[in-house]
């Protein structure tokens, strides 16, 4: 344990000396911007690496929205659909994929890594942090281990039912809504329960965000891999 905390103390400590050498934004957050800079991060630390999920996890599926107009911005934000993670963010959520493959289920991903600027063009849309993040702050997506994602049944390949489509901005989105239909409420406690096993967080507002706790270890970044 105790070389633990200094393994983790100097990632703290290397995360903040490399923040030291980025230029700092408009809000004075360093939000790394260049493949340069990139490659020195994972270069001194294998863990700031960004993993495709697709390469990484057998049989994950994906529907990246925000290559799309079918999203709450009614904009396409990106031009790929490419799904990235950190390494230890990758690491549980094929974890969790394993887990939920046991029991007849997949791992339906919306969005994960998403480029700082994009951050910033949602909150000019929906300026509310409870639902898009603050570009004053940064995201967990901004840092690589944030996560949108629901579920699909396995012998379908069809999303299993939620409470609410992805980006529903309501009260039915929230962890503390309680669905009629016992078979929604059964699939959010089963993706709930097998995320947070693994070392995930959940969003109080939205069934479909997970991140990890420690998501300050890994920098904010603003490239398009």
């Amino acid at each position: 344990m105790r070389i633990f905390g200094i393994i983790t103390g100097l990632c703290a400590l290397f995360c903040q000396a490399t923040a030291q050498n980025i230029p700092l934004n408009k809000y004075g957050l360093a939000v790394l911007s260049s493949k340069q800079q990139y490659d020195q991060l994972i270069k001194a630390d294998s863990n700031q690496r960004l993993v495709n999920l697709e390469h990484y996890i057998p049989g994950i599926r994906k529907d990246v929205r925000y290559a799309t107009t079918n999203n709450f911005t009614k904009q396409r934000l990106y031009t790929k659909t490419d799904i990235y993670l950190r390494l230890p963010a990758a690491k549980a959520l094929k974890a969790v994929q394993e887990a939920l493959r046991k029991k007849g289920y997949g791992l339906l991903i919306y969005d994960a890594y998403r480029p700082y600027h994009v951050t910033e063009a949602m909150f000019k849309i929906v300026p509310n942090d409870l639902y898009a993040a603050d570009p004053r702050k940064g995201s967990g997506h901004n840092r690589g281990v944030a996560v949108d994602l629901s579920m699909v049944h396995l012998k379908t390949n069809q999303p299993v039912a939620m409470p609410t489509d992805f980006d529903d901005f309501t009260f039915k989105a929230h962890q503390n809504y309680n669905p009629a239909d016992p078979v929604v409420a059964a699939n959010r406690k089963l993706l709930r329960d097998t995320m947070t096993q693994f070392g995930f967080k959940g969003s109080s507002t939205e069934w479909w965000h997970y991140y990890l706790p420690d998501y300050k270890r890994y920098p904010l970044m603003d490239i398009f891999f």
